[in-house]
């Protein structure tokens, strides 16, 4: 790898700049019309991004936090229920819960997929019987789904409701059919590093439900349903045109971008398959997008370390799980069976460089670094 370049983990930069001009256009349209809230470009990309999930309804929000929030709210969970989700999660997912009242209750991971795993869900709900559990929060980590089917086959059975945190999986599908329509909610995120990102803040949130839908339409901006009236206790978390021109431009192409990922992915999984590398699998019917590229290597730190040497960003998703956090430590509660296999795999992920406009032969330089770091190991 040159010296002369660092190699960055993610690079929403790059991403701009392939759309500059059409991006450009849109900012301009939205700054010309002089409306710059809830107005024509927040509609129409809530109707194509709806349309791309293969639902009937998105609500546009300031952020993926926010949409997890209004989601929750719009379910009826509040102070004394319960929602579990994971630990092995970015903290929003968490944070979440807490802010609209409720107890976060967390199970493990399976260690394959990073992702709940159905059997402790359904061990954790049993643990739990007569209690308020209300809803299951799976979270679609590094651009891999949950095992949906299952996790749906589970809530009906007891009558929970799902929010999906689509946070990392904007794209990916289980036998065809996207995350964002499996659950009765689904929350996204558009921060700049997603694989649907703008240019600052911002998040939605889906469903096929049309009376949610509208409690989300009327929580996002204080209960109103006429000007200043508010109909509900709500909140304001409203996705601006300017985003919203942005995403409408970026939608396009993302499914063009999560094949590029996924070339990227088979570059990696090529080169680095003879080394100890511990590499993401891809799940039986599963189309992954390759939010992150996720390794698993017992000598993580001396690896991270020799890759940031040689002009190689690499990040950790994420070091310290949730309930080991300060903030969180003896607030939540922990789910049958305990967190072994989370606290396991945040001692060995490492992140590799993946964005769509990463080159191919850039990712063939960063694997044979790491091959060239095992072989200098053996020798």
């Amino acid at each position: 790898m040159p010296t002369s370049s660092f190699l960055l983990p993610a690079d929403p930069k790059a991403n701009y700049l392939a759309h500059k001009e059409e991006i450009d256009q849109a900012i301009r349209r939205v700054l010309d019309s002089g409306w710059y809230i809830l107005g024509q470009e927040v509609a129409v990309f809530e109707q194509e991004f709806a349309q791309y999930l293969g639902v009937s309804q998105a609500v546009g929000v300031g952020s993926g936090t926010d949409a997890l929030e209004i989601a929750l709210r719009a379910c009826g969970v509040g102070v004394g229920d319960a929602v579990i989700t994971v630990s092995h999660t970015v903290v929003a997912t968490v944070a979440a819960i807490e802010l609209v009242g409720a107890m976060p209750v967390l199970v493990d991971i399976d260690p394959t997929t990073f992702t709940l795993d159905p059997d402790r869900l359904e061990d954790t709900i049993a643990q739990h019987q007569g209690s308020r559990i209300k809803a299951i929060i799976p979270v679609h980590l590094y651009g891999h789904p949950a095992a949906m089917p299952t996790i749906m086959e589970i809530a009906r059975r007891h009558d929970l409701y799902v929010i999906e945190d689509c946070a990392q999986s904007h794209g990916a599908a289980i036998k065809g059919r996207k995350t964002g329509a499996w659950g009765d909610l689904a929350a996204f995120s558009f921060y700049p590093t997603k694989n649907l990102g703008a240019l600052g803040d911002g998040g939605a949130v889906v469903t096929d439900n049309a009376e949610l839908a509208q409690k989300l339409r009327l929580l996002r901006e204080y209960g109103w349903q006429r000007r200043y009236i508010s109909e509900m206790p709500g909140m304001n978390t409203r996705l601006d045109e300017i985003q919203a021109a942005v995403l409408r431009v970026k939608l396009q192409y993302l499914d063009k971008e999560n094949a590029q990922r996924r070339e990227l992915a088979k570059v990696y999984n090529s080169r680095l398959s003879a080394t100890p590398l511990v590499l993401p699998e891809v799940g039986q019917d599963v189309e992954s997008v390759y939010h992150q590229y996720v390794v698993k290597s017992a000598e993580r730190d001396a690896l991270k370390d020799f890759l940031k040497d040689n002009s190689v960003g690499t990040l950790i998703h994420y070091p310290v799980p949730v309930h080991r956090q300060p903030a969180y430590q003896n607030r939540v509660a922990i789910g049958r069976g305990g967190l072994q296999e989370t606290e396991n795999v945040v001692k060995e992920i490492l992140s590799l460089p993946m964005y769509p406009q990463m080159r191919s032969d850039q990712a063939q330089a960063v694997a044979d670094l790491i091959t060239s770091w095992y072989k200098q190991k053996c020798d």
